[in-house]
């Protein structure tokens, strides 16, 4: 019997901050501390702890790191009132929580948005990383491959479109038929990918509840945080793939949602909860799926999402070939990771799906 294997081929990228030049300067550092500081007080119920502590901004350039209080490695030194020194060559420049100099930090690049809201979300996001846990979640970063198939995702893309139209609804009954629709169409998805709810569940607790907990830290008002959820949602669907990015784009609208309702729901969540059924327990959704999606399909610009997604099937499956072509089934040079640290795009990587009873390492 032959073992199916999804590759992922990870493409290093260099991230840049377009339009975000930004003098770093102690001063503005500090600054930058001390607002994630104040919208962490703010907001200490939100999963009853303090999401302020150990927190570095690193330049990826020069690798010069701030941060907001001393390591207990010595590797710091003080400057006014924060800390300052240089990031270790073995250590991953990303977004993301780390274990250093004998303590766990939340560290973010440098520059960060020029935007006060959206850089408190920043903060915040890595921030949730940083205590998550001590919440109980796993860090959990799965791969959904089916999202880079036809259909996985025409009904990702779906379910996007009306959850943006659920967000600018003007009453209770609209938003809610939206919301029925869009976990309509996950419901669907999920029954045609074996597994595909557990995966997606995964990366929606890791990802979904940190990106829930910068939005509601960032002080956006109503009308501001819809704005950005449909401005982020627009972006979104313009990544090459929606394996790992989803979920910076579903489990907070619906958990935003949600906590006009109940301020918290979020406390009531643990590793094992299943997201989808906590957003659809005041939901009723139609027992045929094939049947609802098919209906309610052409509300959401159903036609002209499935002939892009047949248009660009044929496109990924030639690209595809030439991937596995060249580093699976023609020589090549196999290099084994041990101890493996690397950092990657999340928002452009290519799923390869190869039969075989090898795993391949590149």
């Amino acid at each position: 019997m032959r073992k199916t294997v999804f590759i992922t081929l990870l493409f290093w990228s260099v991230y840049s901050a377009k339009g975000q030049k930004q003098q770093i300067s102690s001063d503005s550092i500090s600054i930058f501390f001390d607002e994630i500081k104040m919208a962490s007080k703010k907001n200490t119920g939100l999963w009853n702890q303090d999401l302020y502590g150990p927190m570095i901004l690193v330049a990826s350039k020069t690798r010069t790191l701030f941060a907001d209080e001393p390591d207990t490695g010595a590797q710091l030194k003080p400057n006014g009132n924060i800390y300052t020194g240089i990031l270790p060559d073995n250590v991953n420049i990303a977004n993301t929580a780390v274990g250093w100099s004998g303590k766990r930090w939340a560290m973010i690049m440098l520059p960060l948005p020029k935007n006060k809201a959206d850089r408190i979300n920043l903060l915040a996001h890595e921030s949730f990383h940083r205590i998550q846990p001590s919440l109980g979640f796993v860090l959990n970063n799965v791969e959904n491959n089916h999202l880079d198939l036809k259909e996985g995702r025409i009904y990702l893309r779906l379910e996007a479109e009306a959850l943006k139209k659920a967000l600018q609804s003007s009453s209770e009954k609209e938003m809610q038929q939206h919301l029925t629709h869009a976990l309509t169409f996950r419901k669907y998805r999920n029954i045609l990918y074996t597994n595909s709810a557990e995966t997606e569940n995964l990366l929606e607790l890791n990802e979904g509840l940190a990106e829930f907990t910068g939005i509601i830290a960032s002080g956006r008002n109503k009308a501001e945080t819809i704005v950005f959820f449909r401005k982020g949602i627009d972006g979104f669907l313009k990544n090459p793939t929606f394996v790992r990015s989803f979920a910076y784009h579903t489990t907070p609208v619906y958990g935003y949602l949600l906590y006009q309702k109940d301020r918290d729901w979020n406390k009531k969540v643990t590793a094992k909860t299943d997201l989808t059924d906590l957003f659809i327990k005041s939901i009723i959704i139609p027992a045929d799926l094939k049947s609802s999606v098919n209906k309610i399909s052409g509300h959401y610009n159903g036609s002209a999402i499935t002939v892009e997604e047949i248009n660009r099937e044929e496109k990924s499956k030639k690209l595809i070939a030439e991937y596995k072509s060249r580093f699976i089934d023609n020589p090549h040079f196999e290099i084994k990771f041990e101890k493996m640290n690397i950092s990657f795009d999340p928002g452009n990587i290519v799923p390869v799906e190869v039969h075989t009873n090898l795993c391949y390492r590149f």
